[in-house]
Parts: structure tokens; sequence; C-alpha cells
């Protein structure tokens, strides 16, 4: 009888250790971007402008633009942002699913590029790289390619 009243002693106090403290958890605020065509959950941490940090509450990190390569393979990968917000960003790959293969291209650091679309243009919502990319060739977007590096974790889907 004892033997039973400590294993389940033990159980009891084994659960309780699995249960972050409030002081454990972290709380970021969560974006959505578009990922070829399906919505994706982001965060972001650190962005190596000083004024876009500020403006975003994030870490101010300089040494981001490091990832860029500079005569080196670049560690980063683009990510598209309509200066004016006229819809929310656009990433050209996302994390695999857990127990997939991972995507070779994926990387949390993005080199950002600014969108705008130019006067006269059809706006309308662009879901993937591949309709951004075509609209630009169109001539209704202007891509501006800057120096702006920041940390943007997707997060992994729910489970369903």
């Amino acid at each position: 009888m004892r033997a039973i009243a400590l294993a389940c002693l033990t159980l009891a106090l084994a659960g309780c250790a699995l249960v972050p403290h409030p002081a454990d958890v972290a709380t970021l605020p969560r974006q959505q971007a578009w990922v070829d065509g399906r919505r994706v959950d982001y965060v972001t941490t650190d962005i190596s402008d000083a004024a876009m940090a500020a403006q975003g509450g994030v870490n101010h990190v300089p040494r981001l633009r490091d990832a860029l390569g500079s005569g080196r393979a670049s560690l980063t990968e683009r990510v598209y942002k309509f200066s004016d917000g006229a819809q929310i960003s656009i990433f050209p790959s996302a994390p695999a699913a857990p127990g997939s293969a991972p995507d070779p291209h994926y990387s949390p650091l993005w080199r950002l590029v600014l969108v705008a679309w130019k006067p006269g243009a059809a706006v309308r919502e662009l879901r993937s790289e591949e309709a951004l990319l075509a609209a630009a060739e169109a001539g209704e977007l202007t891509l501006s390619v800057t120096d702006i590096v920041v940390n943007c974790p997707i997060l992994p889907a729910p489970a369903r």
C-alpha cells in the first residue's frame, strides 16, 4: 500500500513540474503573413534597423546585417513588406511540418524588401512570392531591397 501511495505522489509531483510558471513564459505579438497562398503566424524578435526596432518594440541588433553575406553566401531570404500597410507581408518559404524533410531555403532571418503599388495599378491582395514577382514584372509594383535584416521565425502550425 505504501508503494502505491509513493508512486501516486511521484506522478503527481512530476506532473506539476511540467507546468511552466508565469515567470518562465514570454509573450510576443503574433503576426500573420502569406506563404504560397496560406496564412502563417510568426513573431518578430530582432531588427537591424534602429527606427524599425523602436517602432516595433523589439531588440535592435545591428549585427544582424552580417547575415547578408558580403562576399559569401547570405543566411537570409527575402521578406516582402508593403510600405503603406496595404496588406500583410509575404514570405517565400516556411519551416516544414514536423516529421517532414526540412525546406532547405527557410531561415528565420529575412532581408526586408519594401513593396509599393504604382499609381494606376490594380491593387489586390497578393498571397505568394510568385504572384508578387509577376505583378512587379508587369510593372505594377516597385520592390526596394534594403539592408535591413529581421529575425522573424514562423511558428509551427497548430496540431489539428
